[in-house]
C-alpha cells in the first residue's frame, strides 16, 4: 500500500475542485464526509465545502497554504473502495487529523485502485496549525500502524521473526531483510550498531552483538530442498528475463525529461515463473545478485519454512536451475500481468494473444505469464459482468474485449480489472443467448459509427493468431509432456 502526501496548497482548496471533478467526469465517487456541520453534506456543492474550510483557514493568516491532501493506493483491486475509505479514517487520527473536516473520494481511473483526502491544516478547535514536521515520515508510520490495527499485520513481530533466521553472513541479513521491505543500514552515532528501516521509518536499533551467524545447514532439509528444485524445473517455466523498474527515475526527473527514456536509470530485477511457484507454494524464495543490468552470478535462497538462508550453489548450481534469456519487461506492465486470474493453459494463450493485438510494442512472451488460481472478489466480478453487458449493447468501454476460442466458447477480457473470464458465467443464460443471436454477433464483428475499433480489431485478430498457433495449449506444458515421454 502507498501513501502519498501532496504539496500543501492555497485557501482555494483546489483538492476539492480536483476530486469534484473526478466525480462528475465519473471515474470518482464520494465516500466520506465527516466533522462537518449538519448544513454541508454530500448534497452540498464543493463551493460550500471549499467555504467552510476557508472559515477556518481564515482563524490563522498565518497559514497561506492550509490544505492538507493526501492519497491512499492499494495494489491494483487488493482493497475495496470501503476498505480504503475505512483505512483513510483510520490513518487520519493517526496524523492529528481525525477531528479535521474531511472528504474521502475514491478513484477508479487507474489500475490501482485509490482515494484521496482533502482536509484542512488549520486546527477548527484552535486555530493553530496542526504540527506537519517530518510529515512524509510520519505518513509512514501512520499508515503501517493502521494496517496493523486494522488487519494485524505487526512489523515489530514481522521483524523479530525475522532477525530469528539461520545466516551465515550479514550480506545474508541484508539479503532476507530487503526481499521482505526493511533495510539494513549502520547507526550514524557508533558503528557497532545497526538501524533496521521501512520505507524510510526506524523500527529498530540493534547491536552486532545480537546477530546470531551458524553456518551449519541441516542436511536433510537441503537433500528435500535438492529434491523440490529438481521436480519442478522440469514443470514450471525456468527461464528467466529481466524486470526493468523506472518508477522512482520517472519521479525524480522534471516532466520535460520524461520522454527522454534513454536518461532513465531502471532497478533490475530477474524473474522467472519457477520462482514465483516455488515462493507460493512452498515458502522457497530464490534471489538473484547481479551487477548493474548484466546477468545473475548467483542466488540466495531463503527457506521460510524452517527460517533458513542459503548460498544457492549450496543446494544447485544456477545454471542446472534457470535458463537464462535476454528478454525483458517493464516492472509496471509485468506486475499487471501477475494480476489477471491466469488459471490454465487456455486462459493463459487467450491472454497471451489478446496482448500480441493490444499491446504489440511489449513483445510478451509465453514464459513471462504466470499461471495462477487467483480469485477475484464479488465486487469485481460483478462489475465485470455489468461492463461486458454494457459493451454488448453499445461497444462503447474500451477495458472490454470478447473473443471466441477455438472450442466455441465466448470470453471477456477486462483490462483495467486484469480478469478473464467465459462471457455465459458473466452475464448469465439469458443474456448469453442474446449475444449467439446473429444480429448481435453481426454488430460486433462489424463497423459502427459507436463501435469501439481497437476491440474489433483484437477480436479479429485474434482468430488469426489462433489459427497461426495450430491450438490455444501452452508451449511450455506441451514441452513438460513431452519430457514426461520421455522418461
Amino acid at each position: 500500500m502507498i501513501i502519498k502526501i501532496m504539496a500543501p496548497a492555497g485557501s482555494n482548496f483546489p483538492g476539492v475542485n480536483y476530486n469534484d471533478k473526478k466525480i462528475n467526469e465519473g471515474k470518482g465517487e464520494l465516500m466520506k464526509m465527516k466533522n462537518f456541520p449538519s448544513f454541508i453534506n454530500e448534497d452540498s456543492s464543493k463551493q460550500q465545502v471549499r467555504d467552510y474550510l476557508k472559515a477556518i483557514s481564515n482563524v490563522n493568516k498565518k497559514v497561506l497554504k492550509p490544505q492538507f491532501h493526501a492519497m491512499i493506493s492499494t495494489k491494483f483491486q487488493e482493497h475495496s473502495k470501503e476498505e480504503l475509505t475505512k483505512i483513510a479514517e483510520d490513518f487520519m487520527d493517526e496524523m492529528g487529523y481525525g477531528k479535521q473536516p474531511f472528504i474521502v473520494v475514491h478513484h477508479d481511473d487507474t489500475e490501482n485502485s485509490h482515494v484521496h483526502i482533502v482536509t484542512n491544516r488549520v486546527d477548527k478547535q484552535t486555530g493553530k496549525k496542526i504540527n506537519d514536521s517530518y510529515e512524509k515520515l510520519k505518513a509512514q508510520k501512520a499508515i503501517s500502524n493502521t494496517l496493523e490495527k486494522l488487519y494485524g499485520i505487526k512489523s515489530e513481530e514481522e521483524l523479530n521473526r525475522l532477525l530469528h533466521y539461520k545466516i551465515s553472513s550479514i550480506h545474508q541479513l541484508e539479503t532476507l531483510l530487503d526481499r521482505n521491505g526493511y533495510k539494513l543500514g549502520k547507526n550514524t552515532n557508533d558503528e557497532n550498531f545497526l538501524t533496521l528501516l521501512k520505507n524510510g521509518v526506524i523500527q529498530q536499533t540493534i547491536h552486532g552483538s545480537q546477530l546470531l551467524f551458524d553456518n551449519k545447514n541441516d542436511k536433510n532439509r537441503t537433500k528435500q530442498l535438492r529434491a523440490i528444485l529438481w521436480k519442478y524445473k522440469n514443470i514450471y517455466s525456468n527461464k528467466v528475463f529481466k524486470v526493468e523498474d523506472f518508477r522512482k527515475q520517472e519521479g525524480m526527473l522534471p516532466e520535460e525529461k520524461l520522454k527522454e527514456k534513454h536518461l532513465l536509470v531502471p532497478k533490475i530485477e530477474f524473474e522467472s515463473e519457477l520462482q514465483q511457484k516455488l515462493r507460493d507454494v512452498f515458502g522457497i524464495d530464490i534471489v538473484f545478485h547481479h551487477k548493474d543490468e548484466y546477468q545473475p552470478f548467483g542466488y540466495t535462497l531463503i527457506d521460510h519454512k524452517t527460517g533458513s538462508v542459503y548460498k544457492g550453489s549450496e543446494i544447485m548450481k544456477m545454471s542446472e536451475l534457470f535458463e537464462f534469456t535476454s528478454e525483458k519487461i517493464d516492472k509496471k506492465l509485468f506486475e499487471s500481468l501477475k494480476d489477471y486470474n491466469v488459471r490454465n493453459s487456455e486462459s493463459k494463450m487467450l491472454l497471451l494473444n489478446f496482448l500480441k493485438v493490444r499491446q504489440p510494442e511489449n513483445e510478451i512472451k509465453a514464459f513471462m505469464l504466470f499461471g495462477n488460481k487467483k480469485l477475484k472478489n464479488k465486487e469485481i466480478y460483478n462489475a465485470v459482468g455489468n461492463d461486458v453487458r454494457e459493451y454488448l449493447k453499445t461497444q462503447s468501454n474500451r477495458d472490454i474485449s470478447i473473443i471466441k476460442s477455438e472450442d466455441g466458447k465466448y470470453y471477456a477480457i477486462h483490462s483495467r480489472l486484469h480478469y478473464i473470464g467465459e462471457v455465459q458465467s458473466l452475464i448469465g443464460e439469458k443474456h448469453y443467448q442474446k449475444l449467439l443471436d446473429p444480429d448481435i454477433l453481426v454488430t460486433l464483428k462489424t463497423e459502427n459509427k459507436t463501435g469501439n475499433e481497437l476491440n474489433r480489431a483484437v477480436n479479429e485478430l485474434f482468430f488469426e493468431l489462433m489459427k497461426s498457433s495450430g491450438s490455444a495449449k501452452d508451449p511450455a506444458e506441451q514441452e513438460r509432456k513431452k519430457r514426461k515421454k520421455r522418461r
